[in-house]
């Protein structure tokens, strides 16, 4: 196993809509997003690919760039057939892979999966233990440190920054980066992605994001009124802004220097559009010739 622990850079792209593309699509996408100076690609799995598989269609059509399987589901594999999987893309690329583990969601674990859903905390601390004594994997190789958890309660936090590299936080505004860095401590690794949509006219995006503010509500309502948010389900302007980031690139930019002044050491962006079949190229480089390197 490679001893090099993957280099996220300063900012990346979260490829939330990469499930809606055609393989080809994804492989130029992830091109694009190389060449034009992103650190880290990340994806989820939710619907879609199957992450491990898709992780290695990345890596393969890309050279440098680090990717990151950000939410992988537990309920998807068992935790020996995942550390397998993780040491033979760290044996082929190596220094280039990180897995983020997420406790999945009642409905995908049991309607569409046919697992039991059990507590989110017991259950990734058992996939954790299972992690590290798993037997399988290329000759030489051993459990990897190279993990982070998918994390929004102070709880998973806290058990990533126990058991893990650190933790990826999607959705949030800036003042729970503050929260998230205090409760993981300053030596474990804090990526945070921040939902964004760009335009240059904000009354003509004020649709999509408020759609894209709504969406992210369902699994932080109890944290967002934590933050001094007492009726998130209102959805008012206030709230879409701090979930958001939306206008000018310069604006989005501005977003991702409060995350990093608030203790995130990186930085992904899930670039939102009116139309997610199609892989926003242009607005990947805009962004990029206005963030922080």
């Amino acid at each position: 196993m490679s001893s090099h622990a993957p280099g996220l850079g300063r900012v990346g792209i979260w490829a939330g809509d990469f499930d809606l593309l055609s393989a080809a699509d994804v492989r130029q996408a992830a091109t694009a997003i190389e060449d034009l100076g992103y650190g880290t690609l990340w994806f989820p799995e939710t619907t879609g690919r199957e992450a491990m598989a898709q992780a290695a269609v990345l890596l393969a059509a890309t050279q440098r760039i680090t990717v990151a399987a950000g939410m992988a589901d537990i309920y998807a594999r068992d935790a020996v057939t995942t550390a397998a999987a993780q040491r033979t893309l760290e044996e082929a690329f190596p220094g280039r892979f990180l897995l983020g583990l997420w406790d999945s969601h009642p409905s995908l674990a049991e309607d569409v999966r046919g697992h039991r859903f059990g507590p989110p905390l017991a259950t990734m601390r058992s996939y954790l233990d299972a992690l590290d004594t798993a037997p399988f994997g290329p000759p030489g190789t051993t459990a990897s440190p190279h993990r982070v958890l998918a994390a929004l309660d102070p709880g998973m936090l806290a058990l990533a920054a126990e058991r893990t590299r650190g933790a990826t936080v999607l959705g949030m505004p800036t003042a729970y980066t503050h929260i998230a860095r205090k409760t993981l401590g300053d030596d474990r690794l804090l990526a945070v992605t921040q939902l964004c949509v760009l335009s240059h006219d904000r009354t003509h995006s004020a649709e999509l994001t408020r759609t894209t503010a709504a969406a992210a509500l369902p699994n932080r309502l109890g944290l967002l009124r934590d933050l001094g948010y007492p009726s998130p389900d209102a959805l008012d302007d206030r709230l879409v802004d701090a979930i958001v980031a939306h206008g000018r690139a310069e604006d989005i930019a501005d977003r991702v220097q409060e995350h990093l002044d608030a203790g995130a050491d990186h930085v992904s962006l899930h670039l939102l559009t009116a139309e997610p079949h199609i892989p926003p190229l242009r607005q990947w480089e805009q962004l990029a010739a206005h963030l922080p390197t």
